[in-house]
């Protein structure tokens, strides 16, 4: 019965009016956005680490 009560919050506070669910949304994709930006740094750089832009002949020096 909680599920069903938590539901049913959630649906009226969020998703019954159509901004509030275009906000939720918009809000959602900002935080999904960051995070995901992050994480992709994150593997970028422990996958090149210890690399230096001299080693790569299109960045080193001219």
């Amino acid at each position: 019965m909680a599920a069903a009560t938590l539901t049913s919050k959630l649906y009226s506070l969020l998703f019954r009016r159509t901004s509030t669910f275009a906000l939720t949304i918009i809000v959602g994709v900002m935080f999904f956005e960051r995070a995901f930006d992050q994480g992709a740094d994150a593997i970028y750089d422990h996958i090149n680490e210890g690399v230096r832009a001299c080693a790569i002949p299109d960045l080193g020096p001219a």
